[in-house]
């Protein structure tokens, strides 16, 4: 079966930080690009996988519950490569907004997220605060 760990990518070096440095310049802009377009190679990779997966391991058990067990399987599997695809979806998004000059700043309120931040949730669109308030308010609604 194939790998369905998704945090692989985190193999990176971290960016080292130089005190007066000018938030997301090119070189902070290129480190970000490389460390989305690698996760977002491996997450591709796994979805090739669980295509192969699929197609060799495709078999009609005459026992039910072999069969029950398979499909199980198989669905759990779809419904990881599903959310993947979701993830690769918000990774475009991130490079996207990488060439346009708009990656590291908050959607909601146009702060710097953070290298650090941004290190450990390269997809992360939202500073800690706003992040924080949104979930407080997602509690409140009970979603």
């Amino acid at each position: 079966m194939p790998n369905t760990n998704n945090t692989q990518f985190m193999h990176f070096e971290p960016y080292p930080l130089d005190n007066g440095e000018e938030y997301m310049n090119d070189a902070q802009k290129d480190h970000f690009r490389k460390i989305l377009l690698a996760w977002k190679r491996e997450l591709m990779e796994e979805v090739d996988s669980t295509i192969t997966h699929l197609k060799e391991e495709a078999s009609n058990f005459a026992d039910p519950s072999d069969r029950a067990s398979q499909e199980e399987e198989f669905s759990l599997e779809l419904r990881t490569r599903d959310r993947e695809r979701k993830l690769i979806r918000k990774i475009d998004e991130a490079l996207d907004s990488i060439d346009d000059d708009d990656y590291g700043y908050c959607e909601a309120c146009g702060v710097e997220i953070g290298i650090r931040r941004l290190e450990a949730r390269p997809t992360a669109t939202l500073c800690i605060d706003c992040k924080t308030l949104a979930e407080i308010k997602e509690k409140q609604i009970g979603r």
